[in-house]
């Protein structure tokens, strides 16, 4: 039987398109390995958003060719969409690229490479591509859904319009019945995500709602972000939903509404501003402005007390002076965020900004970026001060397992989990304490179970914790968790 390994890369879209094509060549009859050694073909799934994410892809595919000089080695993801005719030319390593348009391809362009043919595939960047994803790379109890691909914001730094197309959605229907099939397989954590959140219902030529609407963002309705969350409310279950990426000049403020009628909903929005300085956001070709972002965070923060707010920021963008970069610093503490992500500015081919004067050093973009994480670093400390000596529902991932070589046997066990104000992988973790001598301690922390906890103390980034007991054990599930 033939055997796959995929090398996984980039960003939550990108790993929900990587588990797409698990599901396919598992449909036509695949294997999935978890030994690189014993794999026929070897999947590269790149990210291509910034220069050194490309680099990092790029030399995965030298050490896998190194490694296992007889493996055929497949590049897809958006390096491969966006660079397809490139690599093609200048990578004989590769065995065949595919892009990241229609997915369901996969299994008909590996037929082509296991007669021998060297094959090189991008599609249209049409609609959204979905299907059964029976591996899933996140820990047990927590996925990722898509629904929405592309942009059409064009910020004048970033490259997802060019390597995934203008905005558009999933039907509320095929969104709804992928959580309900998920939340069946006792997933609790249900991310939704896209690349912006806020148009969601843009870009579907059918009947999106089922009740002959199509017209979803205007200025006199609903948003369409609003109706598809009011269609998740009403599922039964213990489960929470979490909104990863929302463009800052198109905030549907009517989700709010939503989100305080059901406690399912985390009170946590992922909102990259990219920039606190006026004349620089407009550079970026966005919107708002300082003040129009600060009266946003205000406006939250107020309808919604102790939500959690996580944003990114760009230094070093082509004419930011000393005077723009201290403006974003005020602007970060002004809206006082949990978490932020701070990155100095990557120039990329083809965008309006790859032709902009006035560039930045990159020590000095560095520099700012690191300025930025110290602001946010104390900021983040006394925000997770607040939470200390109170109760959360904490998700399991993983337990630490004692290594320790001392002659007494551990009686605390300890383990990572993440409660409703930490997402997947970027934010910090809980550490859970429990007694090992306690049976009914020790079957409730499992990778997978929610429990309530009192959290202790504020270790920086994370929080450490007591159990106090099990909320909802993990049930038997067809899908195959953090499979990499």
């Amino acid at each position: 039987m033939t055997k796959f390994y995929i090398d996984q890369h980039g960003c939550a879209k990108n790993q929900t398109d990587g588990e797409l094509i698990v599901g396919f060549l598992l449909n036509k009859g695949y294997i999935q390995t978890l030994d690189a050694s014993e794999a026929d073909f070897i999947f590269v799934n790149s990210c291509g958003f910034i220069e050194s994410a490309k680099k990092e892809s790029i030399q995965s595919i030298y050490d896998i060719k190194a490694n296992y000089p007889e493996a055929k080695i497949i590049l897809t993801g958006c390096l491969a969409e966006r660079y397809a005719s490139m690599l093609g030319k200048s990578m004989p390593e590769l065995d065949g690229i595919f892009g990241n348009g229609d997915l369901s391809k996969i299994a008909d362009f590996m037929d082509s490479i296991a007669e021998g043919k060297r094959q090189i595939q991008t599609f249209p960047q049409e609609g959204i591509c979905s299907g059964n994803r029976p591996v899933l790379f996140n820990f047990k109890s927590s996925a990722f859904v898509k629904i929405t691909e592309g942009c059409s914001n064009h910020c004048s730094f970033c490259a997802i319009p060019l390597i995934r197309g203008e905005v558009r959605s999933r039907t509320a229907e095929s969104v709804i019945n992928e959580i309900k099939d998920l939340i069946l397989n006792g997933v609790y954590e249900i991310n939704l995500i896209g690349q912006d959140l806020a148009a969601y219902g843009t870009g579907i030529n059918d009947n999106c709602f089922g009740d002959g609407s199509t017209s979803l963002n205007t200025s006199d309705s609903p948003s369409g972000l609003k109706r598809l969350l009011e269609k998740i409310s009403l599922l039964e279950g213990d489960f929470l939903v979490r909104l990863l990426y929302i463009h800052p000049d198109h905030f549907n403020k009517d989700i709010i509404e939503v989100i305080k009628k059901d406690n399912r909903f985390a009170k946590y929005f992922d909102i990259p501003f990219q920039s606190g300085d006026d004349e620089i956001i407009l550079k970026m070709n966005r919107k708002g402005s300082q003040k129009s972002y600060v009266d946003m965070i205000k406006y939250i923060k107020s309808e919604l007390p102790g939500c959690a707010i996580r944003t990114t920021f760009l230094t070093g963008f082509p004419g930011e002076t000393d005077a723009a970069a201290e403006n974003t610093k005020n602007f970060l503490k002004l809206i006082e965020p949990t978490w932020s992500g701070c990155f100095p500015y990557s120039r990329e081919e083809d965008t309006p900004a790859y032709s902009m004067k006035n560039k930045v050093p990159a020590k000095i973009a560095q520099k700012r970026a690191e300025a930025l994480e110290e602001i946010q670093s104390e900021i983040s400390i006394n925000q997770l001060n607040a939470y200390v000596g109170k109760e959360y529902k904490v998700l399991i991932e993983e337990i630490i397992e004692n290594n320790s070589d001392d002659e007494f046997e551990a009686t605390e066990g300890l383990a990572l989990g993440r409660t409703w104000f930490q997402a997947p992988e970027v934010d910090g973790c809980v550490v859970v304490r429990y007694d090992l001598d306690d049976e009914k301690e020790k079957s409730a922390v499992k990778p997978g179970n929610v429990v309530k906890v009192k959290v202790l103390s504020n270790t920086g980034v994370d929080l450490d914790s007591r159990l106090i007991s099990l909320e909802k054990e993990f049930s038997d599930s067809k899908i195959i968790f953090r499979v990499l």
